[in-house]
């Protein structure tokens, strides 16, 4: 149901200006997107403007409260509502078909761990902390930001520690031939880790070249599925009570 839902919000903002592999329009974004600088500045709203000038003619996001900017914003969503909204916007046709990979992936093992009960509520806690992570790395970042990858973040972190030894089925391409190898989930788990924090704290340094990707949200995701994973999963029972071993992964 959350692939499907995802699927069904991206066909739904690309309507508007936007296209299929190219994903929705600038404006969409700004108006359904999570903005820092709006969580980090109630009451004040960001918005999209178009620029004439001599050195530049596009697009920019003018947010209230900036030095050299006036006026009120127009109508748009409340700011908290954005919280939610900017977890099930994607960018692009790849920016939703990666993540719901991850998810149709991992995803399934993690509800049966979780429950079908709890699993969306922590799906949804580790979007919003992982948001959270990505607010407080750039406090006052214009950008929206959008995707399901720190909720999917959440699930990989949970999946992870319920399953290290699990076997992953991967496709390695070498020049111009490819393989499939199995790798342990906590290999190529972590190594997803810690490229995130590393391509982040790049970021952070000015010598990165991921402008525009959150990473600080996939790490806080990812924690908070590490740390609260075992609060959510508890012992399958079967019929009459008795608790069950877990379902086999592969």
């Amino acid at each position: 149901m959350l692939v499907a839902i995802n699927v069904v919000v991206y066909l739904l903002e690309i309507r508007h200006g936007g296209s299929f592999f190219g994903g929705p329009s600038n404006g969409v974004e700004v108006h359904y997107g999570a903005i820092p600088y709006e969580l980090t500045h109630p009451g004040k709203h960001c918005e999209l403007i178009a620029l004439h000038t001599p050195t530049a003619v596009g697009e920019s996001i003018a947010c209230q409260g900036q030095r050299g900017v006036t006026g009120a914003s127009g109508p748009q969503p409340a700011t908290w509502e954005t919280v939610f909204t900017s977890m099930f916007l994607h960018a692009s046709f790849l920016h939703i078909f990666g993540n719901m990979i991850f998810l149709a992936i991992f995803g399934p093992t993690v509800e049966d761990a979780v429950g079908r009960l709890r699993f969306p509520v922590f799906y949804l806690l580790g979007g919003l902390v992982a948001l959270g992570a990505q607010v407080a790395a750039d406090p006052n970042a214009t950008g929206p930001t959008l995707g399901a990858s720190g909720a999917i973040a959440a699930v990989l972190g949970g999946y992870i520690l319920l399953y290290p030894r699990a076997r992953v089925l991967a496709l390695v391409f070498i020049v111009f031939f490819f393989t499939l190898v199995e790798v342990p989930a906590v290999f190529l788990l972590g190594f997803w880790f810690v490229e995130q924090l590393y391509l982040g704290a790049a970021g952070l340094a000015g010598t990165g070249s991921g402008e525009g990707v959150a990473y600080f949200a996939h790490v806080g995701g990812f924690v908070f599925g590490l740390l609260a994973i075992r609060l959510f999963a508890g012992r399958r029972r079967g019929s009459d009570g008795a608790p069950q071993p877990p379902l086999p992964v592969y």
